[in-house]
């Protein structure tokens, strides 16, 4: 099954500018982005604002099928939320939310293809650092993003790779023949990765403190 080839905010290589700013820089873009789409009561600037980020997507030199799947992901939302918003409060107010959203969205796309997975993970960790005296473990919540990252982009694929194979049967109509594929697969894949974290000494977090306080036990 191909669902682990399945990526969503795929890392794209390149030396451009974007590339190269530092993670905080494309962090606080995002979260910028996300507070004006509280703030931004106009459509003209929203538009304006979708336009600087389209321009930051060029200036990285992503590769043009990027923004078609970002758009393609937009789309169904933008049609049914712009048309709701159209009929409630009329079409400068749609027209803002929905630029808003694509504004918000093409935010963090710019962040997760110009920076890898890695180091926006090795960014979480330290960012939650100050957590840590409340309990939190920071490389904790750092494998738990890895995993989620890992896992997503497999189940959609799984999804994918489930109908393609219920279509080539002539089985596209049937619930079961979609679903059981992607659960066994899923189920697998999950015990999969928690047999290789169990080999690498990556249990959870009460089998840790287990092993800290037999260990403690025995060196009393």
């Amino acid at each position: 099954m191909r669902g682990h080839a399945f990526l969503v905010g795929t890392y794209h290589e390149g030396s451009s500018p974007v590339h190269r700013a530092p993670l905080w820089l494309k962090f606080l873009l995002v979260c910028l982005t996300g507070a004006a789409a509280f703030v931004l009561v106009d459509w003209v600037v929203s538009a304006a604002l979708v336009f600087a980020l389209l321009l930051l997507h060029l200036l990285a030199q992503l590769p043009a099928s990027h923004l078609r799947r970002t758009a393609a992901a937009l789309a169904p939302m933008a049609l049914i939320l712009g048309g709701w918003q159209w009929w409630q409060l009329g079409l400068p107010a749609a027209a803002r939310i929905v630029l808003n959203i694509a504004a918000c969205v093409l935010a963090a796309g710019l962040m997760t293809a110009t920076t890898p997975v890695q180091q926006l993970l090795d960014g979480l960790v330290r960012a939650s650092g100050p957590l840590r005296r409340f309990g939190a473990d920071p490389e904790r919540f750092g494998l738990t993003m890895a995993l989620m990252l890992r896992s997503i982009p497999f189940v959609l694929g799984a999804f994918a790779d489930s109908r393609a194979a219920a279509r080539a049967r002539g089985l596209e109509r049937s619930p079961r023949a979609r679903l059981l594929p992607v659960v066994i697969g899923t189920v697998a894949y999950a015990r999969q990765t928690g047999e290789a974290l169990a080999a690498r000494g990556l249990g959870d977090a009460d089998a840790d403190a287990d092993e800290e306080a037999s260990a403690g036990e025995g060196a009393g």
